[in-house]
C-alpha cells in the first residue's frame, strides 16, 4: 500500500508572503503540514550574490525554526513562461541550461533531494515541422541527461520532469511519457522521475481517452512519480482550484480514487503536494481559508 504524505508547493505565497518565515509559519502553524516543495517564483536561482546566499540562509533557518522538510524545488509561473530547453534559438537553449544548473545548485544548498518542473516548450512553428520536432526532442533528452550529471555532482537524488497539458511541451500523453522517460534514463547519472499534476490531463490532442483521465496517468505512471501535484479541476483545463465545498461539487478529483490508483501503480511513497493557485487579486483571507479547507479535506483520507 502506498505511503502518501500530504505536503504543499509554496507557490501560494508568491507576492503575498515572500518572507521565508511568513510562508513557513503558515505551512507549519496554520496548515499543520511539514513537507514543502519550494517554488522558484519565490527565489530566482540566478539571483546575484550576496542576495542569493542571504535568501538561502533565511529559507533554511525558517524551515528549521518551524520544523519543515524542504523536499524539492520546482519551476513556477515565471519559468513556465519561457521555452527553456526547446527554445528555437540555440543560444536561448544554452541560457536555459545555465538556469537549470543554477536551479540544481540552489536546490542542493537548500538541502532538497530534487529539483525540476517545466523543462521545455516548442514554438508552434517547430512543432509543426516533424523533422525539427524530432531533433529538438532528441536535444532535450541529451540536455536532461547532462543535467542529471550536474545533479549527481551536487548530491541530488533525482530530477523531476512534469508532464504538461500542452502538446508542444512533452510529454503530454501517457505513451509519450513512458517512452521519453525510458529513453532519458538510459545513461542518466541520477534517476529522472515524473511529477504528475492531477490537472494536466486535458491536452487538446491525445492518443487515447485515457490521456484525459488523471487516474489512468496514476495507474500507469504513479510508480514513476515520487511527487504528485494536487489540485481540484473539472478536467477541462489546468484549474489549480482548492478543495473547497464549492469546487468539489464541480471537480473530478477525489482523494480515495487518487490513493486507489496509486496503489494499483505499485507506488511505494508519494508526496502529495497541494498546488493551489489563486488569482493575484484574491483576498489573502480567502486564500488562507481555502488552503485550510483543502488540507482538512485531504487529511480525512490519509492516516
Amino acid at each position: 500500500m502506498v505511503e502518501a504524505i500530504l505536503g504543499i508547493n509554496n507557490c501560494f505565497a508568491v507576492k503575498r508572503w515572500p518572507e521565508p518565515r511568513a510562508w513557513a509559519e503558515i505551512i507549519s502553524s496554520e496548515l499543520e503540514l511539514k513537507h514543502v516543495q519550494f517554488s522558484y517564483d519565490l527565489l530566482d536561482p540566478r539571483t546575484k550574490e550576496p542576495t542569493l546566499s542571504y535568501m538561502i540562509s533565511e529559507i533554511k533557518e525558517a524551515c528549521k525554526e518551524y520544523g519543515l522538510e524542504l523536499h524539492s524545488t520546482f519551476t513556477g509561473l515565471a519559468a513556465y513562461s519561457f521555452n527553456l530547453l526547446m527554445h528555437p534559438n540555440p543560444l536561448m537553449r544554452y541560457d536555459a541550461m545555465d538556469w537549470y544548473v543554477s536551479a540544481i545548485r540552489v536546490a542542493s544548498e537548500l538541502g532538497a533531494k530534487a529539483t525540476g518542473g517545466h523543462v521545455a516548450a516548442m514554438s508552434w512553428r517547430d512543432y509543426l515541422d516533424e523533422a525539427r520536432r524530432r531533433r529538438l526532442i532528441e536535444g532535450l533528452l541529451e540536455s536532461l541527461r547532462a543535467l542529471s550529471f550536474v545533479a549527481k555532482v551536487y548530491g541530488l537524488e533525482m530530477l523531476l520532469w512534469e508532464p504538461m497539458p500542452v502538446v508542444r511541451e512533452p510529454p503530454c500523453t501517457i505513451s509519450e511519457a513512458k517512452r521519453l522517460l525510458k529513453e532519458v534514463n538510459e545513461g542518466a547519472s541520477v534517476p529522472i522521475k515524473l511529477c504528475i499534476d492531477l490537472g494536466h490531463a486535458c491536452a487538446w490532442k491525445v492518443e487515447s481517452r485515457r490521456d484525459l483521465d488523471p487516474y489512468a496517468w496514476l495507474e500507469e505512471l504513479g510508480a514513476e512519480s515520487p511527487v504528485l501535484h494536487v489540485q481540484q479541476t473539472d478536467g477541462k483545463a489546468d484549474r489549480h482550484w482548492p478543495f473547497t465545498e464549492e469546487y468539489n461539487k464541480v471537480g473530478i478529483i477525489r482523494p480515495d480514487k487518487v490513493l486507489e490508483a496509486l496503489d494499483r501503480s505499485g507506488a511505494r511513497q508519494v508526496l502529495l503536494a497541494l498546488e493551489i493557485i489563486h488569482p493575484f487579486e484574491a483576498r489573502e483571507e480567502r486564500v488562507l481559508e481555502d488552503l485550510k479547507e483543502s488540507v482538512r479535506f485531504w487529511k480525512q483520507y490519509l492516516g
